[in-house]
């Protein structure tokens, strides 16, 4: 993934999961991206995260890439512990 402001701010819109149609779009703002990745990833429920979209910088990320962004070693935030 190409170099990542995690300091920018983000917009996430979630909804109610996978699939077509038009489902309510729940929205959040954050201060910086690692904010709304670690809430992407530590406070969604997985069915929610999958129907989460995330923009910063007027780039739009899917849940397989926010994930990604959360696990690459440059990550800025402490991560929750396992489970």
């Amino acid at each position: 993934m190409e170099k990542f402001d995690f300091s920018a701010p983000a917009e996430i819109f979630t909804s109610k999961g996978r699939g077509v149609g038009r489902r309510p779009m729940t929205y959040h703002r954050f201060s910086t991206g690692a904010e709304a990745v670690r809430y992407a990833i530590e406070t969604l429920p997985v069915e929610k995260l999958y129907g989460t979209v995330m923009e910063v910088d007027e780039t739009r990320f899917a849940a397989e890439d926010i994930r990604r962004l959360y696990e690459i070693p440059g990550y800025p935030l402490p991560r929750a512990s396992p489970q």
